[in-house]
């Protein structure tokens, strides 16, 4: 038997190397992938692969995963923030799709309960391939990765009077009575509170401890356990799992660990993840496909035509743009895993006949596996509709305003790379009164670093075009910022063919590429770990009192020795990342003051951000940024203030400004 689960695991992981690896060489989304090996091996073609419940259990902790990740990048504030989204786009989804949806099966000649759980499964969306998609395609923070993220919460709520409704439709003995259902949802309060407060309280301090052992398997450990034990705690009050996940992430996201902690959750989300698209995979009956091919297509074509049409309208009339709302639309056209279990559930109730829930089930299934190509596609689907931009622009990134402009057309130092080095760079430039151009890749930083009134472009020092907008021909200098070793040198190579003259510093983390940079034209090339090792040898050497002249010699020379010495006696292996103290974190973030936040009508001095370690460069009000407000400045709603400081920081600042 053991073997048995040994070798079905092995195909599975093997096939699924080779499909995806496939999928990834035909520019096609690897869940595709996933899906089709779940398809071929599955008890329906191949039948090599049982599909078992038990495989199913652990598929659905990849989904919790993939939900904890995502409440990392996320902060209660946040969340209160979304509640347009959460509220009144997801509120209003759910109840107009179930009703569109249920009336289309009551005019089939399905009865009222059959319609209802048939409505109630078409308004579901797919969690797992919409996050997952978005996230890799980095969409997460677009206004329509918002909409949808808080389509899909409200969704994972919504599912749950769905289940509670299921033994009333079929006739069940138990009762269920209007003091049990408040019961329910008087239990789903308490747990959202219990892991909220167990968050607050007990998350900082419990990692604070384990950081300071230095057991790395400890940590790991402790991030799985707050994940797990926060969706077993939703689950066992009629919750799903996931959403447990989630508010464990966005608890823990407001600690300075959930990098750290998203790292060591990574592999196992990824590896359940893939389980839980191939058990998807294994739902495809090809008989029921074959027998019913042109029932099922029509009623993939209307779900996906109905939702997208449903949720851009509802989205269009609730504030977003065209572009933007059609592509929510697109984004959460499929159905999902909640609709597949709660039409499971109908099915084994004897609620819906069998037939009905093959064609429903096999609908649904190749409704999400259409998903991912169009997540991938979404724009350039929204952009063949009349009258809508097939390149929605998002509000300062994609073009360079006329600072920019005007900063690139005379003498400045160009920054290939805007994260923590790079911001850092352009501060020391500003402290000395030099000007500046950046380019980066990430849109939720270029919109912060552009409100903020810094000249930041949109695009990668990898495209002439880019660097041609950035000024390149009037540069007196350009700093390459980039982690990836063949984006620094195609970028240098750029450059290069654009400047021959033109002063390069690359930073690099250490010196495994330090001669074929300088081979491939860097003027000069800084290791973090090997500079992280001279300043230790220099604080060294002055506790020994040693001269600080003959200290200063020493560096000097090894530097000009283009760290020679210390490269014959290090290798890779040994090399340290120069911020041992996490003193270089400082980063911007972008905060909209809504009309209820705590800070409306309030002056900026008497929030004493200072006070935790937060800084106001810039305050954005009717389209004019005002760089360093003064502390009397009286703050409206709607104003957009640029904070600067460590991550931890910044969340408390968050929190003063939206809720005190």
């Amino acid at each position: 038997m053991y073997y048995n689960v040994l070798a079905q695991i092995l195909l599975l992981l093997g096939a699924s190397v080779v499909a995806v690896a496939l999928f990834r060489r035909l520019s096609l989304p690897p869940v595709l992938g996933y899906f089709v090996v779940g398809f071929a091996l599955g008890p329906h073609l191949l039948g090599i692969v049982d599909d078992n419940q038990d495989a199913r259990f652990l598929a659905e902790f990849g989904v919790v995963f993939l939900l904890f990740t995502l409440g990392l990048q996320f902060s209660f504030p946040r969340l209160v923030a979304m509640r347009r989204q959460v509220l009144g786009l997801g509120s209003a989804q759910v109840l107009l799709t179930t009703l569109l949806a249920a009336g289309v099966a009551v005019a089939a000649g399905l009865s009222p309960e059959v319609a209802l759980l048939l409505g109630g499964a078409a308004a579901m969306s797919s969690t797992a391939v919409v996050i997952r998609e978005l996230g890799a395609q980095g969409d997460i923070n677009q206004p329509h990765g918002n909409n949808a993220i808080g389509v899909l919460l409200f969704q994972d709520l919504a599912v749950v009077p769905f289940l509670v409704l299921i033994p009333l439709m079929a006739g069940s003995a138990e009762i269920i009575s209007t003091g049990r259902v408040l019961l329910a949802i008087l239990q789903g309060f308490a747990a959202v509170a219990a892991v909220f407060l167990a968050g607050r309280y007990l998350m900082r301090p419990l990692f604070q401890e384990i950081a300071r052992g230095g057991v790395g398997e400890l940590f790991t450990m402790a991030a799985l356990l707050i994940a797990l034990a926060a969706a077993w705690l939703t689950h066992a009050v009629g919750l799903s799992y996931a959403l447990g996940g989630f508010l464990a992430g966005m608890l823990l996201g407001e600690t300075e660990y959930r990098h750290q902690v998203a790292g060591d959750i990574r592999p196992f989300r990824d590896l359940l993840l893939g389980l839980f698209f191939i058990t998807v995979g294994m739902l495809i009956d090809w008989r029921v496909l074959a027998d019913n091919f042109l029932i099922i297509t029509l009623l993939v074509i209307g779900l996906v035509l109905a939702k997208a049409v449903i949720i851009a309208l509802i989205a269009r009339i609730g504030g977003s743009d065209s572009a933007n709302a059609l592509r929510t639309g697109l984004v959460l056209a499929q159905g999902g895993e909640f609709g597949i279990a709660l039409v499971t559930l109908g099915l084994q109730r004897e609620i819906l006949p069998a037939d009905i829930a093959q064609l429903v089930l096999a609908s649904l299934v190749v409704s999400m596996a259409l998903t991912p190509v169009l997540i991938k596609y979404n724009r350039v689907i929204a952009g063949l509709i009349p009258n809508i931009d097939a390149e929605p622009k998002v509000p300062g990134i994609e073009e360079p305003d006329v600072g920019t402009e005007q900063a690139a057309s005379h003498e400045h130092v160009i920054i290939c790379g805007y994260g923590r080095v790079g911001q850092n760079i352009a501060r020391a430039l500003e402290e000395e009164g030099i000007e500046f151009v950046a380019l980066d890749l990430d849109p939720y930083r270029v919109r912060a670093a552009r409100e903020a009134g810094d000249a930041v472009i949109y695009g990668s020092a990898t495209r002439p075009d880019m660097l041609r907008a950035a000024g390149v021909y009037h540069a007196t200098a350009a700093v390459i910022t980039y982690r990836e070793h063949k984006q620094v040198m195609r970028a240098l190579r750029i450059l290069r063919e654009g400047r021959a003259d033109l002063p390069i510093l690359v930073r690099t983390r250490d010196d495994t590429h330090l001669n074929d940079y300088l081979n491939a034209g860097a003027t000069e090339v800084v290791p973090e770990s090997l500079e992280a090792s001279l300043m230790v040898m220099s604080h060294l050497l002055l506790l020994l009192k040693v001269p600080v002249r003959r200290i200063q010699e020493k560096v000097q020379g090894i530097r000009q020795r283009r760290y020679g010495a210390l490269r014959k006696l290090f290798r890779k292996e040994f090399a340290r990342p120069i911020d041992f103290d996490h003193a270089l974190r400082e980063q911007l973030r972008t905060v909209v003051l809504p009309p209820g936040a705590r800070a409306v009508n309030r002056t900026l001095g008497s929030l004493q951000l200072e006070n935790s370690g937060v800084l106001v460069t810039a305050l954005r009000r009717d389209g004019i940024v005002g760089h360093q407000p003064e502390s009397g400045t009286t703050l409206h709603a709607g104003d957009v203030l640029i904070l600067y400081g460590t991550p931890e920081n910044l969340e408390h600042g968050e929190e003063l400004l939206l809720q005190g």
